[in-house]
C-alpha cells in the first residue's frame, strides 16, 4: 500500500517516496502548452504548492520524474531557468522588513542559480535576477501565496494597502520583462483585482474560474476511489462498515468543494488524514486559523443568512480588494463557502452559495455561535444534540435549542424570522448534523432538514403565530415528498418574540 503524502508539497518526494500521487498532469500540459501567464487562486491545503513543484520539475527538465504519468510522452522536457518565489517567506511586521525579505528572497534564488545580484531594492533585484537568467533560455516563474502578506493584515486595511502597492511595484517586472519569460505561474488563496496587486500586470490569464480547471485540484469521486482503493478496503474494516457506506459517508462530509457550480471535489489534506486516523474530523478546518476567523465575524457580525441570502457573479471576486470585499466573497474564497449551484438569468449567470460539506459548517457553526451570540459550550451542544437525533427524541432537542437561545444576551435578538432560521440552522450545524436550510422542493422551500441515516426532520419556524400554522403549512407544501420511503417528522415552531425564544412546536410523523 502506497503511503499518505500528508503535509508532503515536493512532488519529486512524493514519486520517489512510494506516496500516493494523484495525476493532474493533463490539466498542467494544457497550461504549459499555451505559454500564457497563468493566475489560479484555490483555498489553503487544495494542492497549489504541489502544483509549483510539478511545474519546477517540468522545467528542469526531469523526464524520469514524469514516467507513468499523463504528460510523460508528450512534453520536451527541456530545462529551463526556474525563479520559484514563495511568500510564505516574507516578512510581514513592518513595511522596511518586507522589503528586505524580498530582496533577500531574490539574492537567495540568484545564488540557488550559480549567479550573483548585486540591487539591493527588490524591484530591480528582480528585474536583475530575470535579464541575467535569460542569457541561454527564456525563464520560468513560479510564485506560491502572492498576498501573503495582504492576507496577515486583513483585519489592516492601511498596512494592507501599503503591502499591496509593495508587491504591485514588485510584481510589474514580470511584464516589463515579459521577452526575457517563457511560462508564468501564480497562486494564492483570493483572486486578484484590475486595481490591486496586479493592476500593471493585466496579461496574467485568471483561471480560478474557469469549469475547463474546476478539478484541476482536489481530488475527484473517481481519483478518490481509484487511488485509495485499499485505504478504502482498509478503513472500512477498521471502522466496521461496508465500503458503500464508508464513501457515502466520506462524500457527505468531505466532498462539496466546487469552483464551477457543477463539478465538485474533495480537499485532499481531509481526505489524507481521514485514511491515516480513521476517523471523521474536522481536519482540514481546525488545521486554520479559527482565531482570526472568530475575530473576522464577531467585527463583521456574520450570520448563515447573510453569507448564503444572495447569489454572486464572478465579477464579485475581481471588483473590490479582499478586506473590503463582502463576507460571502472572502469565504467563498478562503474554502469556507462554494458554489453550490448556478443562477442564469438571461445570458448572465449567478452562482448559489453555501458551506460545501459538514466539516466545514459544523466548525465554522461553531464559531459563529461563539462569536455572534456569546455561545462558548458548543462541545457539548454537539455531544447533547447528536446523542437526542440519535435517539430521536425530538422534544430533547427542542429542549437543548430553547437552553441555547435563552442564554444568548436579549439585545442581540431581532424580531424577523429569518433572525430564528439562521439561529436555530446554525445550532443544529454546529452539532455535526447533515442539515440544510431552504431545502428546494417542487412546491416551495422548507426551512430546515435534517437528514439522519435514514430519518427525515423537516422543521418550519414561524414568529408570532403558530406552531400549528407552520406545521400546516409542511403539509401544504408537501415539503416531505421528495423524502418518501424514509422515515419522516414535521416539525411547527412558534417563536414568541417577546419572550425571544420558542414557546411553542408540534410534532407529527408522516
Amino acid at each position: 500500500m502506497k503511503k499518505l503524502p500528508i503535509g508532503v508539497q515536493n512532488y519529486k518526494k512524493i514519486k520517489e517516496g512510494n506516496y500516493t500521487y494523484i495525476d493532474k498532469t493533463k490539466y498542467i500540459l494544457d497550461l504549459i502548452s499555451s505559454e500564457a501567464p497563468i493566475f489560479l487562486s484555490r483555498p489553503r491545503r487544495f494542492g497549489k504548492s504541489l502544483t509549483i513543484s510539478t511545474l519546477y520539475y517540468l522545467f528542469k527538465g526531469e523526464k524520469d520524474l514524469f514516467k507513468g504519468t499523463y504528460i510523460y510522452d508528450k512534453w520536451e522536457f527541456k530545462e529551463y531557468p526556474v525563479i520559484r518565489i514563495n511568500l510564505l517567506d516574507v516578512a510581514t511586521d513592518n513595511v522596511e522588513r518586507m522589503k528586505e525579505s524580498l530582496t533577500k528572497i531574490i539574492k537567495l534564488e540568484g545564488k540557488r542559480n550559480g549567479i550573483e545580484i548585486t540591487e539591493t531594492d527588490y524591484k530591480f533585484a528582480f528585474n536583475e535576477l530575470i535579464i541575467k537568467l535569460s542569457k541561454k533560455e527564456r525563464v520560468v516563474i513560479l510564485v506560491d501565496e502572492y498576498e501573503k502578506p495582504i492576507l496577515d493584515n486583513i483585519n489592516n486595511k492601511e498596512k494592507a494597502e501599503k503591502y499591496r502597492e509593495i508587491l504591485r511595484d514588485f510584481y510589474v517586472s514580470i511584464k516589463s520583462k515579459d521577452e526575457y519569460i517563457k511560462f508564468v505561474f501564480m497562486t494564492g488563496i483570493t483572486k486578484f483585482t484590475k486595481t490591486g496587486v496586479f493592476s500593471a500586470l493585466n496579461n496574467l490569464n485568471d483561471i480560478s474560474l474557469n469549469k475547463k480547471y474546476a478539478q484541476m485540484l482536489g481530488y475527484t469521486q473517481e481519483e478518490l476511489e481509484s487511488n485509495f482503493k485499499e485505504h478504502i478496503k482498509e478503513t472500512a474494516i477498521e471502522m466496521n462498515m461496508e465500503e458503500k457506506e464508508l464513501l457515502k459517508n466520506l462524500k457527505m462530509y468531505y466532498n462539496g468543494f466546487s469552483f464551477d457550480g457543477e463539478n465538485s471535489v474533495y480537499n485532499p489534506f481531509s481526505i489524507l488524514r481521514f485514511f491515516n486516523e480513521m476517523e471523521f474530523q474536522n481536519y482540514w478546518f481546525e488545521s486554520g486559523s479559527p482565531s482570526f476567523l472568530y475575530e473576522y465575524i464577531k467585527g463583521k457580525k456574520i450570520r448563515y443568512e447573510d453569507l448564503v441570502k444572495y447569489p454572486v457573479s464572478e465579477l464579485d471576486f475581481s471588483t473590490r480588494e479582499i478586506e473590503e470585499a463582502n463576507a460571502s466573497i472572502f469565504f467563498t474564497q478562503a474554502g469556507y463557502l462554494t458554489f453550490k449551484g448556478i443562477k442564469r438569468l438571461g445570458l448572465r449567470k449567478k452562482y448559489i452559495l453555501d458551506y460545501p460539506n459538514i466539516e466545514v459548517k459544523n466548525s465554522f457553526s461553531k464559531i459563529i455561535l461563539e462569536a455572534n451570540y456569546g455561545i462558548r459550550e458548543t462541545e457539548q451542544i454537539e455531544t447533547t444534540i447528536y446523542e437526542r437525533i440519535y435517539e430521536k427524541d425530538i422534544e430533547g432537542i427542542i429542549k437543548e435549542i430553547k437552553r441555547i437561545i435563552s442564554a444568548i444576551p436579549y439585545n442581540l435578538h431581532k424580531k424577523e424570522e429569518s433572525y430564528y432560521h439562521s439561529l436555530i440552522y446554525t445550532i443544529l450545524a454546529s452539532a455535526g448534523l447533515n442539515v440544510t436550510a431552504e431545502e428546494l422542493t417542487n412546491l416551495g422551500r422548507s426551512d430546515i432538514v435534517i437528514e439522519f441515516e435514514d430519518v427525515i426532520y423537516i422543521m418550519e419556524i414561524k414568529i408570532d403565530k403558530s406552531a400549528k400554522k407552520a406545521l400546516n403549512q409542511i403539509k401544504e407544501m408537501k415539503y416531505y415528498e421528495k423524502y418518501k420511503g424514509k422515515e419522516i417528522y414535521i416539525i411547527g415552531i412558534n417563536i414568541n418574540s417577546e419572550k425571544r425564544n420558542i414557546d411553542e412546536y408540534k410534532i407529527e410523523k408522516i
